[in-house]
């Protein structure tokens, strides 16, 4: 079974104080990792994460997600690049340390956009990847733009673009929420395109700065691929409870989520 899973940057930085990892959970969340692989040495896996204090910051002070064209917009762009990179380069180095084959694919190395959106990507890394038991890892990053001369995009971007070429059975989100909550604050086990609507009032942004739209952005975005993707179910859940995300790779049930699928 192939699953994509994303730590979010609210997860793994703290996004309140400007790059700052937290390192002691990317480290429990690599060893989870690692324990889900060698339960299941069939799981094919594709991990990623959000930029959290690290890019998001950068980019807002650019304004990088909505174009380039000055050249103090395109060393912004490069900013925002060598920041992105950093907190990967942490990531990456955690999950190696734990036994994880992580295999960095540099989004903007391989991804065209149009408009702020990924109109293709190189697959052939990320297949290569797979088919010999590695772990591909992408990130938010920058990449170049066909008509604003550069953007930025995020993790679920990326899984877009990746998902509809290899058919994913699963994407696993995991944030520090337990999923989407309704206006009252009550958790909302299930959300489909035909009842997205009931929910979006409550579908906030992020609580701190966040280019790529938060909570609403990645429902929306998500479900809609859940249309394209036949049988992909899509699960968002808070990544802090230790020990879920090797629950969640194994296929077991995670009690306090909210599932996305086409219905």
């Amino acid at each position: 079974m192939l699953t994509f899973l994303k730590l979010g940057g609210s997860l793994i930085t703290d996004k309140s104080a400007t790059e700052t990892a937290l390192t002691d959970v990317i480290n429990r969340l690599a060893a989870e990792v690692r324990t889900a692989l060698d339960a299941n040495p069939a799981l094919r896996l594709v991990l990623g994460h959000g930029s959290g204090s690290f890019g998001h910051t950068a980019a807002a002070t650019y304004g990088t997600r909505r174009g380039v064209s000055t050249p103090e917009e395109w060393r912004g762009f490069a900013e925002v690049s060598v920041v992105a990179a950093r907190l990967n380069t942490i990531v990456l180095e955690a999950f190696h340390a734990t036994g994880v084959p992580v295999f960095r694919v540099q989004p903007s190395a391989s991804a065209v956009c149009r408009g702020g959106q990924i109109i293709r990507m190189e697959l052939a890394p990320v297949e290569q990847a797979l088919q010999h038991g590695l772990v591909p890892l992408v990130y938010g990053d920058v990449a170049v733009d066909e008509v604003q001369g550069g953007t930025i995009v995020s993790t679920e971007d990326v899984f877009d673009a990746l998902a509809r070429a290899l058919s994913p059975a699963r994407i696993l989100l995991a944030g520090q929420y337990e999923g989407v909550l309704d206006a009252q604050g009550n958790l909302v086990p299930r959300i489909t395109p035909a009842t997205l609507s009931e929910y979006h009032d409550a579908l906030g942004g992020s609580a701190q700065t966040d280019v790529t739209g938060g909570m609403a952005a990645k429902v929306e975005s998500m479900l809609a691929l859940c249309q394209t993707v036949p049988g992909l179910k899509v699960v968002i859940f808070d990544g802090r409870q230790p020990g879920v995300i090797a629950r969640a790779l194994s296929g077991e049930g995670i009690p306090h989520s909210t599932l996305l699928e086409a219905g």
